[in-house]
Formats: structure tokens, C-alpha cells, sequence
């Protein structure tokens, strides 16, 4: 009997090594087809709150998280039950954008200490190309004592979860399938099928697989970028950014990017993994890394059209009340991780700006830890002189204008930065502010 039918049958259980933004989802839809599922984390406290029925990342929902069968653990000897694991840990790069790899290596040892004969271990964390053969594989078998490919097989399948995005689903996105061998693959494919509706694609190869999610993140890194420097070449030349994409989404063939603040734990990141095992191999990136440099600067860039607008209401920016509307990487989204936001309010200290930051999405203790910002109440701000609207929160669409210029109390001489284009221009020229939009 294969471990697929084992899956169905429940003789044998599936884990998750990780229970974030990509892990929780995973496991509960496994649990939801009736499957065993284990779903481990090192942090305990994210295991309590999960056992006591909330979701924090808002991907599933409270009732969700309270129905699931999903034993939900932070002893890492439960994994000896699972022969299916599956490893979704954060992949982030150190501040010198070299890729850091210390989570994903972490995993693979704990993995790696209670691995079973038999099993298959199926990575989703974003690595370069020959990461899951050249240092996870080595790691399970010297921690097992069992070799790859004879006691036990691997696989990998990038995660393509969009964090906040209630469309597209894990059920209904394409998911990238690969093994070791052909053997691996079916299994593989066979268990992702059975939560993935719209169906898996098979690579030929580990390689392939982690080469098809780095790319296609840098790819969407470089469109953004090439509309940033757009936006920046455009200020200068007086002309609105958006207007420009509005004309040129009428051809049928434009690709509808837009300019913006390019954070999260994937565009943000993903390339940087990409570059550095090319440059490994002796390859520099021409196009790529000048990509994240025009879009790891748009958090000054941003600050900087503000700090001019201020002066040129007569503002003494230093003294000003200045608010940031959002924290998070992207709108309806609790996902701090790697918020360009942060690179606004980091340009803004080195002029002696102490900005007010309110995001109802934002976790207020995950704020001050990664970033050391004390979220405000947005029913607290008053007298504003000068307002960003960093992020497009449902809350800050639907306050429009109008709602926004009540921040400030009297709009004459405040400023007002629209990060996003929320508001139409016609709106602006007639609301007393003096106002910036990328």
C-alpha cells in the first residue's frame, strides 16, 4: 500500500514543521479531507493561541482554527508519528541580503532527529536553486543515520500562498510538484492533489521546482521596479504616475503594474536568494539586484516627498505632527515582515521625525518587537500636519478623502502624502491640502 492510501486511511500521519502564514493554511486544509494531521511549531506561545481557537494571521478564521482536528504541538518528538512532513518556515535574508538560512536548517535537524523510515519530506520555504539537495538533504541524514533516495525520500514545492488574499487560495492556485525520483513525484502529487482543486504541475527536478518560485518573484520585483523609477523620473517631470498607467492599461497588451512600497516575505526577498547562487557560479546580476535597489529605496524616496512637501507649506518638519496610516507589508494583511513602511519611518529619524504610526490590521506587540514602533489608536489622532497613507486598508478606502482630512482639523498648510493614488485627483486639488501621490 502506497503512503498515500496510508494518508487516506489514516494509519499514517502528515506533519507540518511550521505554522505560519503558509504552514497553518496547509494543515488545515489536509485536516479538512479527513487526514491525520500534525502541525508543529517552536514557538509555543503561537501554539497556545492556535489551541485556543484564534488565528492571528486571519488566513482561515477563528472557527476554522476551533473545528480543526489538526494537533497542534510544539514537541518535536510528535513528528515521529507523521512519515508525510512537511517543512513551510520563514526564509528571510541577513541585513547584508545574504540569504538566511538558519530556519530552514533548524527544521531539517529537528526533522531530521525524528525521522522515520519510509517517510517523505516535502519542502515549501522559498531556497535558491540546490538548496533542498546541497544542505537540507545532508542535514536529514545525518541526524537520521538514514539515507536519501533508499530509507527515506524528498520533495519540493514552493509555497504560493498570497498572505491576505481571499481569492486566490491554496485550493485554487497551481501548485509546483517535484521529487527525487519518479516515485516521490506520484506521491507527492497524489497528496497535494487531494487539497489542491485546480490541480499540481510536476517538474523534472528539486532544482527546477525552488528555481520556478525565486523567478517568479523576481520577476514581479522587476516590473515593480521599472514603474518605481517611473514614478521617481515622473515627480520630477510633474507628471501623475498613475494617470501615465491608467492611458497605458488601455492597450491590451500593458501589464497593469504599479508603483509602490515592495515588501513581505517573498518579492522582497525571494531575489536576493536568486543572486546569490548565481554569484556563486560566477554570474552578477545586471537587471535583478538593480531592481530590489530601486525598490529597497522607495521607503526613503516616499519620506523624502514629504519632508518637501512639509517645507514648502512652511512646516518646520521637525516640529510637525506627522501620521502614518499603515504598518503592514500590503493592505488587509496582519503580515508585518519586511514592511517598507518601516524604511519611511527609519528616513523620517534621521531628520528628527517622530512620526505617530495607527494600522488596525497590525498586531501592536509584533510592531514594537520587529520594529520598535508603538501603534496608536487611529480614534486618538488629532491636529494632524502632515499624513502618509502608506498602506490600502479597507478602513482607510472606505474613511476617502473626507475622512482622511479630518485627521488634520484645518487643512490649510498640512500635507497630505497618498502612498497608494486611494484618491482622485480632481479630490485633492479641491480639498485646501498641499498633497504628493506616487
Amino acid at each position: 500500500m502506497k503512503l498515500y492510501d496510508r494518508l487516506l486511511d489514516k494509519s499514517e500521519s502528515l506533519a507540518l514543521v511550521g505554522l505560519g502564514y503558509v504552514g497553518m493554511p496547509i494543515a488545515i486544509a489536509f485536516a479538512r479531507k479527513g487526514l491525520d494531521v500534525i502541525g508543529f511549531d517552536l514557538n509555543k506561545a503561537k501554539i497556545d493561541v492556535y489551541r485556543s481557537g484564534r488565528d492571528p494571521t486571519l488566513e482561515v478564521g477563528d472557527e476554522a482554527i476551533r473545528t480543526t482536528t489538526v494537533k497542534f504541538t510544539a514537541d518535536e518528538t510528535e513528528l515521529r508519528n507523521a512519515k508525510f512532513i512537511i517543512v513551510a518556515v520563514p526564509t528571510p535574508v541577513n541585513t547584508d541580503h545574504t540569504p538566511d538560512l538558519s530556519p530552514v536548517i533548524g527544521a531539517s535537524e529537528i526533522v531530521g532527529r525524528n525521522l522515520a523510515p519510509g517517510s517523505i519530506v516535502v519542502y515549501e520555504s522559498t531556497v535558491y536553486p540546490g538548496c533542498t539537495e546541497d544542505v537540507c538533504i545532508p542535514i536529514l541524514e545525518k541526524q537520521s543515520g538514514l539515507r536519501c533516495g533508499v530509507d527515506f525520500k524528498v520533495g519540493y514545492s514552493p509555497e504560493r500562498i498570497n498572505p491576505g488574499d481571499k481569492v486566490h487560495r491554496l485550493e485554487n492556485i497551481h501548485k509546483i510538484v517535484s521529487g527525487i525520483d519518479a516515485e516521490s513525484l506520484a506521491e507527492i502529487k497524489a497528496v497535494y492533489d487531494l487539497v489542491v482543486e485546480v490541480g499540481t504541475h510536476p517538474v523534472s527536478n528539486l532544482r527546477t521546482a525552488e528555481a520556478v518560485k525565486v523567478v517568479e518573484n523576481s520577476q514581479r520585483d522587476i516590473n515593480i521596479a521599472f514603474m518605481n523609477e517611473l514614478a521617481m523620473v515622473f515627480d520630477r517631470m510633474d507628471i501623475d504616475t498613475n494617470e501615465v498607467v491608467d492611458g497605458m492599461n488601455t492597450k491590451w497588451n500593458a501589464l497593469g503594474f504599479r508603483p509602490g512600497l515592495v515588501g513581505g516575505h517573498c518579492i522582497g526577498v525571494d531575489p536576493y536568494y536568486f543572486t546569490h547562487e548565481a554569484e556563486k557560479l560566477g554570474y552578477h546580476s545586471q537587471i535583478i539586484l538593480n531592481g530590489r535597489i530601486v525598490n529597497d529605496g522607495m521607503g526613503a524616496f516616499v519620506a523624502d516627498a514629504a519632508i518637501r512637501k512639509m517645507i514648502q507649506a512652511g512646516q518646520a518638519p521637525k516640529r510637525s505632527k506627522v501620521v502614518i496610516l499603515g504598518l503592514t507589508f500590503k493592505e488587509n494583511c496582519p503580515d508585518v515582515r519586511n514592511s517598507k513602511v518601516a524604511d519611511i519611518v527609519s528616513r523620517f529619524a534621521e531628520f528628527g521625525i517622530v512620526p505617530l504610526v495607527a494600522d488596525p490590521w497590525a498586531d501592536p506587540a509584533v510592531a514594537k518587537k520587529e520594529y520598535g514602533i508603538d501603534l496608536v489608536d487611529m480614534s486618538g489622532i488629532r491636529d494632524a500636519d502632515c499624513v502618509v497613507v502608506a498602506v490600502a486598508h479597507k478602513q482607510f478606502k472606505e474613511m476617502g478623502l473626507a475622512g482622511t482630512l479630518e485627521l488634520f482639523g484645518n487643512p490649510a498648510g498640512k500635507v497630505l502624502i497618498d502612498v497608494k493614488g486611494l484618491f482622485p485627483i480632481a479630490e485633492l486639488n479641491a480639498s485646501g491640502v498641499l498633497w504628493w501621490r506616487l
